[in-house]
């Protein structure tokens, strides 16, 4: 079986109601663990400490934070709009490559900046608004007591956000939403 993009977003979609730093880690300390045993394991030897801690700040920028961020965006947004966000990313290396090191703006770049950001633009304007039911749900995430999360607390008046096993009874209502993690229904 081949294991592509649109695999990895499933399984981190269904992973997003879970804590996105702990899923951070996880993954960073595997992937860390792994490709550092490969390359000791060819004969390569680990760096002296510069870019060591070069390598470790731009590791927990460019995968540690954007992993979170990803996840969160999973959660809030959906995997289709946290796709074609995510999707932006190229366009924002090439553009730095631009500025910072003279890159040549060429048609075929302007053409699909503009495409992505026609797609972009349909994206932030879109508006979704139905009469929707959610089903009984339990999980553990951070929440703020909204109008999805209506539970009681014994003996307990915490911060917002915060986060604990909590149920969802179900509830039928209608108001703007995105295909998140409490909006998973047909149409």
């Amino acid at each position: 079986m081949r294991f592509s993009m649109a695999s990895a977003f499933i399984v981190t979609r269904k992973l997003s109601s879970a804590d996105p730093l702990q899923i951070a880690m996880l993954k960073g300390a595997v992937a860390g663990a792994v490709n550092v045993s490969l390359a000791l394991s060819a004969g390569a030897a680990l760096p002296s400490s510069g870019p060591l801690l070069g390598a470790a700040a731009v590791g927990f920028l460019g995968y540690g934070v954007s992993l979170t961020l990803f996840v969160l965006a999973l959660r809030h947004l959906g995997s289709a709009r946290t796709g074609a966000y995510f999707s932006l990313a190229p366009f924002a290396g090439a553009a730095v490559a631009i500025l910072a090191f003279g890159e040549p703006v060429t048609g075929r770049f302007v053409v699909a900046a503009a495409l992505m950001g026609v797609g972009l633009y349909l994206h932030l304007v879109e508006r979704h608004e139905h009469r929707h039911r959610h089903e009984r749900m339990r999980h553990d995430h951070r929440h703020v007591h909204d109008e999805h999360h209506q539970h009681e607390h014994e003996g307990w008046e915490g911060p917002e956000p915060h986060s604990h096993p909590h149920e969802h009874k179900p509830l039928a209502h209608a108001h703007a939403h995105y295909p998140d993690i409490h909006h998973r229904h047909t149409h």
